[in-house]
């Protein structure tokens, strides 16, 4: 399924807001919008990343941006925005037997501010659910300062949490209410 598809799917389950609106104009706009080397910006691919018992979620201290955020990252030219979650989870958290899903969990959009050599850009970021399947024991990356294991749950509440992690926390406990 394309990106184009999976963000229409996307929208008749969530609705449309700003961030698909966004990421649908970049895809039909940018040349080559999966390569960083696009300046105004890139997709990338993020991960849900959820234990056993879909209770808790990895997070990361991301070492560039110094916030706690979902693991992901850049998609170098690969248009399957899940695989590029899996491939990011497994990377940055050393974490083997993780499943992904194949439909789109969340959608954000948010400005990177420059950096040494590297201007400022926009990140049309498309999220996924990715569970573990096995040991939960993680090995911190080198782009992470620390991970840790949050409850959802307290995310969910947390007024100093980034604000799209507390909304995929809601919209996680709200689909665990319904399933």
């Amino acid at each position: 399924m394309t990106l184009r598809m999976s963000l229409d799917r996307y929208m008749q389950n969530y609705g449309d807001d700003e961030h698909v609106a966004a990421c649908r104009r970049f895809l039909d706009e940018a040349e080559q919008p999966f390569h960083r080397e696009t300046l105004f910006g890139h997709f990338t691919g993020s991960a849900w990343l959820v234990d056993g018992c879909g209770e808790r979620v990895l997070l990361t201290h991301h070492r560039k941006l110094q916030r706690w955020l979902q693991l992901g990252g850049h998609a170098d030219g690969d248009s399957d925005l899940a695989a590029v979650a899996l491939r990011e989870a497994c990377e940055e958290s050393g974490l083997v037997d993780l499943t992904v899903e194949s439909e789109i969990f969340d959608v954000d959009c948010h400005w990177i501010p420059e950096r040494k050599n590297e201007p400022g850009h926009w990140h049309y970021d498309v999220r996924y659910v990715v569970r573990t399947g096995g040991s939960e024991q993680f090995v911190v990356s080198d782009e992470s300062l620390e991970l840790a294991w949050m409850s959802i749950r307290e995310l969910a509440e947390a007024q100093d949490a980034d604000e799209s992690l507390r909304r995929m926390a809601r919209k996680w406990l709200a689909r665990r209410r319904l399933g």
